[in-house]
C-alpha cells in the first residue's frame, strides 16, 4: 500500500468519524445540525472533502451527498432498517427516523454547499 493510498484513506475515515460523531453529538443534545457550531464544523469537514477531490460521485472516494449517505446510512444500519420495515410493512423504528430526519438534514447542506461551491466563480468573477 502506497503513501498516497494510506493518506487518503485516513483523511476518509477521519472525515467520516468526524462528521458522525459531530451528528450524534448534536443529536444527543437535541440540538439542530444547521445552526451553529454544528453547521461551522459540518462545513469544515466539507471543505476540506473538497480540497481533498473526495465530492466526485462514483469514485473510489466518494463524499458527495449521496457517497456520505451510503456510508453513515451503513454505519447506523438504517439501510436493514429500512429494507425490514418495507419488507414487514412495519413503521420505521422511532430512533431509526430520528437518524434517518439528521442525515436528510446534513445531506440537503452538503448538497447545498456542493453546488454553490460548483458555481461561485460564476458570480464572483473579476
Amino acid at each position: 500500500m502506497s503513501s498516497s493510498t494510506t493518506t487518503t484513506e485516513t483523511l476518509f475515515v477521519q472525515i467520516i468519524e468526524g462528521v458522525d460523531s459531530l451528528v450524534k453529538e448534536a443529536d444527543e443534545q437535541t440540538k439542530p445540525i444547521e445552526v451553529d457550531p454544528y453547521r461551522r464544523r459540518l462545513f469544515e469537514f466539507f471543505v476540506t472533502a473538497n480540497g481533498a477531490g473526495y465530492l466526485e460521485e462514483d469514485t473510489d472516494v466518494d463524499l458527495s451527498a449521496d457517497g456520505l449517505c451510503r456510508e453513515l446510512s451503513r454505519r447506523w444500519g438504517l439501510a436493514d432498517a429500512a429494507r425490514e420495515s418495507v419488507s414487514g410493512q412495519l413503521k420505521l423504528p422511532p430512533e431509526h427516523l430520528s437518524k434517518m430526519r439528521l442525515l436528510w438534514s446534513l445531506m440537503r447542506m452538503w448538497m447545498e454547499w456542493d453546488y454553490a461551491w460548483q458555481r461561485w466563480s460564476e458570480f464572483n468573477a473579476e
